[in-house]
């Protein structure tokens, strides 16, 4: 599996590491001022993807009323339930890192 991260992004990514690893020395600081407005707020992304998820179960259910109701074919309500379950082991596997990553943050020495 190759990583296709362009060299600009990964030099970015880096002086934007160090950049807070010398800011993170002044304790006035707040660290979340200096970061950049070009990417998404993590906690916008997480809800945005919650509500996509929600959203999804809206169309399987809506799916599953037409398939009782003989609106709609088997395929497309076994697709609409499948995209759904895909979406949902999705944010489960996101939750599961983040707390994974929140765990190994309360390890880390101070």
């Amino acid at each position: 599996m190759a990583i296709t991260t362009p060299f600009n992004a990964a030099t970015a990514a880096y002086g934007n590491a160090q950049r807070l690893i010398q800011q993170a020395g002044k304790p006035a600081t707040d660290l979340t001022a200096l970061a950049p407005s070009n990417g998404g707020n993590f906690a916008q992304i997480l809800a945005d993807n919650v509500q996509g998820v929600v959203d999804q179960g809206r169309v399987s259910d809506r799916m599953a009323m037409d398939m009782v109701n003989g609106k709609a074919n088997v395929v497309d309500m076994v697709t609409a339930l499948s995209e759904t379950e895909m979406a949902i082991e999705s944010m489960v596997t996101v939750r599961d890192r983040v707390i994974s990553a929140y765990e190994e943050i309360m390890r880390m020495p101070i």
